[in-house]
């Protein structure tokens, strides 16, 4: 039996495992001897992939099915072999997986601040081609394509290449863009071309760039060790900032009225928790109270910013938040499941958490149908094949 079972469920964040050479096919000639797998691989976490890939095998020839929710990163099954996902999928149970990369999460933020516009920009083409060959296999695989913000006119070309060559999700990073805000009206291009499309805006963890000043880390105690219990990736501190990005980006989206302007273009906010989204929806609609008078944007909107969010974002919680209590306070039609396959954060049973918070805190059928399925069909849209939309 698969692991999700007696219901259709969507999963909204699901990784590549990308492997050393995975961005060379894929990388225009002339950006190789600069984007290399020194680069895109950190010696740090070069040693995390070795270990994991001689461990144990993977392929589905020798995998023991009965570990598909144990096997983790790239010791997952078709974690980074193409071939080996749709058998995934199948032991998984899941509808659709909207898809990401993950060693490029980090390393396209990051990159657009070094100012080198058409690297960042290649770079955005490379991931965006990888994922679609990724992809290719099974079409409940929908692939993320990369959208920098840097330049109006290459995220315009850049935009129309994605939507053309097949990506069903959008990805734009949270971090802001170093000489416009996200909301510039030199932007519009890219959510009238989504819209059109009927395809979502998605922001993912990573896409903020550094989330605290490394100033924080030095507290004159022993270093502390992260979520894997080694040293780069997420501790408690930085954790309670992941939030921040996608909060100023949508913020900034909202007040300056894009969604009020693109009222059929959706936004989905991955891998970045949800406590943070009740408070943030009450606080902007007090912003919006006490700003009314002397700001024309305001007085425009057609909506208060907390119906913008249930009208036209959609959020995955953390399995080991409370789920039913973000739903009861953001509204039915704001959260998304999603399980992190294969990341170790996604856990082993996060549909057993997500069930425990949300009997707790007396979530109905509707609503667990609409965390479970009709969230994610109504943010991906035309991205969603129309069979995987009739599975439903």
């Amino acid at each position: 039996m698969p692991y999700a079972s007696g219901r259709v469920i969507h999963d909204a964040d699901a990784h590549v495992m990308e492997v050393p050479g995975f961005l060379t096919e894929h990388l225009e000639a002339k950006y190789r001897d600069t984007i290399t797998d020194s680069v895109i691989f950190p010696e740090d976490r070069g040693r995390g992939l070795h270990k994991l890939r001689k461990a144990t095998p993977n392929t589905a020839a020798e995998f023991d099915e009965t570990q598909i929710m144990l096997r983790k990163n790239w010791d997952a099954l078709g974690s980074y072999v193409p071939a080996d996902r749709p058998r995934s999928i199948d032991l998984l149970g899941f509808a659709s997986q909207l898809m990401f990369t993950t060693q490029l999460l980090n390393f396209s933020s990051l990159l657009e601040g070094r100012g080198d516009v058409d690297t960042i920009y290649a770079v955005a083409r490379a991931h965006t081609r990888h994922m679609i060959s990724f992809c290719s296999v099974d079409k409940r695989l929908l692939p993320t394509a990369y959208i920098p913000l840097a330049d109006f006119d290459k995220t315009k070309a850049a935009t129309r290449e994605a939507i053309d060559m097949g990506a069903k999700a959008l990805l734009i990073p949270s971090r802001c863009p170093d000489g416009h805000s996200p909301s510039h009206l030199g932007l519009d291009p890219l959510w009238a071309m989504a819209e059109e499309a009927g395809l979502p805006i998605v922001f993912h963890v990573g896409g903020g760039g550094v989330l605290l000043e490394k100033a924080y880390f030095n507290n004159g105690g022993p270093p502390v060790p992260d979520f894997h219990g080694g040293d780069d990736n997420f501790k408690s501190i930085d954790y309670m900032a992941i939030a921040y990005p996608p909060m100023k980006a949508l913020t900034a989206l909202i007040v300056d009225r894009v969604l009020d302007r693109f009222p059929r273009l959706k936004f989905g906010v991955i891998e970045q928790g949800a406590s943070w989204v009740p408070g943030w929806m009450r606080n902007m609609d007090s912003a919006h109270t006490a700003f009314f008078k002397n700001e024309e944007r305001l007085q425009k909107m057609s909506l208060k910013p907390s119906e913008f969010v249930q009208r036209q974002v959609r959020v995955t919680p953390y399995p080991h938040e409370d789920t039913g209590w973000i739903i009861a306070n953001s509204g039915d039609s704001v959260c998304l499941f999603s399980s992190d396959y294969p990341h170790v954060e996604g856990g082993r049973n996060p549909i057993k958490r997500f069930e425990a918070s949300m009997a707790a805190a007396g979530i109905d059928e509707r609503q667990k149908q609409a965390f479970y399925c009709d969230n994610f069909i109504d943010l991906m849209g035309a991205g969603l094949a129309p069979e995987l939309r009739r599975a439903a």
